[in-house]
């Protein structure tokens, strides 16, 4: 599965697999099929297709070409096997969302971090995948980086090891609010403290 400029009905082909089932992706198969990994399971491969789908269908706005040239999807999944990659948690990315938010033109409040992400927590495998393409979407319109290759993972694995995925989100999520929280409130001392310490202007 590539998107590329020579291939420009590729990303469409990509996007029409949102939300729907193995056997409704016919545009999909002929970009998808040589990256999917033998052995597999269903999950696997579904997870696959969701993935690859959720990263077409992004805001253009979040398709920036980094400095060493185009990302392609097909990279991003490639990427789960790769030493010394940093892996984040879609728990850790509704954090951001929420810590990153002020100064932005959007933001996410921890209110609605905290219902999305408990939603997704709460579903079956279909359930994850009917959900899941909204939730990243409004990530990636906020500017928030995904972590495709650990939700590739997260979302093969979902039906026999929900619980512990779910658990690590929500540490995640709250791990990292916490400690961003903590970090501005302590700044916020220290600004108060400094311009406190600042003698007034003379008056003339």
């Amino acid at each position: 599965m590539q998107v590329s400029r020579e291939d420009p009905g590729a990303r469409s082909a990509l996007r029409s697999g949102l939300r729907k089932d193995l056997d409704s992706v016919r545009r999909m198969h002929r970009l998808i099929a040589p990256w999917l990994p033998e052995p597999r399971t269903e999950d696997v491969e579904r997870a696959y297709y969701a993935i690859a789908a959720m990263i077409a269908a992004q805001p253009r706005s979040a398709l920036a070409v980094p400095a060493d040239g185009p990302l392609q999807p097909d990279e991003e999944l490639a990427a789960t096997g790769r030493a010394g990659r940093r892996r984040a948690s879609l728990g850790a990315a509704f954090a951001a969302a929420v810590t990153e938010g002020p100064g932005r033109e959007k933001e996410m409040r921890v209110g609605t971090a905290e219902s999305r992400l408990n939603l997704l927590t709460r579903q079956s495998v279909n359930g994850l995948h009917r959900h899941l393409p909204s939730a990243v979407g409004y990530l990636r319109s906020l500017g928030v980086e995904v972590d495709w290759a650990q939700l590739l993972d997260d979302l093969g694995d979902w039906r026999k090891h929900s619980g512990r995925i779910s658990r690590t989100w929500l540490q995640d999520f709250y791990r990292v609010l916490g400690k961003k929280l903590a970090q501005q409130a302590d700044e916020a001392d220290e600004t108060e403290l400094t311009g406190e310490s600042t003698p007034a202007p003379a008056t003339p």
